[in-house]
């Protein structure tokens, strides 16, 4: 794998009636979900809303060597699992046919990154 860190955009859909509360737990993620992010090899991660289309984007990097098995890890946890039940029914993903985070299709979408300046 190269050193470089693997850059990952992603987008979902927000509901305009869960703002204020996504906004809210995002004020005070629970300590277990942020370590388990952590323990999966992410850093640098933001999550970006436009209000006006409601289109929530996250960024993050990916320093590890096994993505997948990474994933696998984060599904894993009890607690990733509570905290993506609770912030799914607050979104509308953009994956064709998913029906949560859980689900092998993925729960935000992916996006192609098409321009970089380090």
């Amino acid at each position: 794998m190269s050193s470089e860190p693997k850059r990952i955009g992603q987008i979902v859909r927000l509901k305009r009636e869960s703002l204020q509360a996504y906004k809210d737990c995002h004020a005070a993620v629970w300590p277990t979900v942020l370590k388990q992010i952590k323990d999966c090899n992410i850093s640098d991660y933001s999550i970006f809303l436009d209000e006006q289309s409601m289109t929530l984007f996250a960024s993050m990097k990916y320093t590890g060597s096994d993505f997948d098995a990474d994933m696998n890890k984060m599904k894993a946890n009890a607690e990733v699992q509570r905290w993506w039940q609770m912030t799914d029914g607050m979104q509308e993903s953009l994956v064709d046919g998913s029906t949560g985070s859980m689900d092998p299709k993925g729960w935000w979408r992916g996006v192609e990154e098409v321009f970089y300046l380090a």
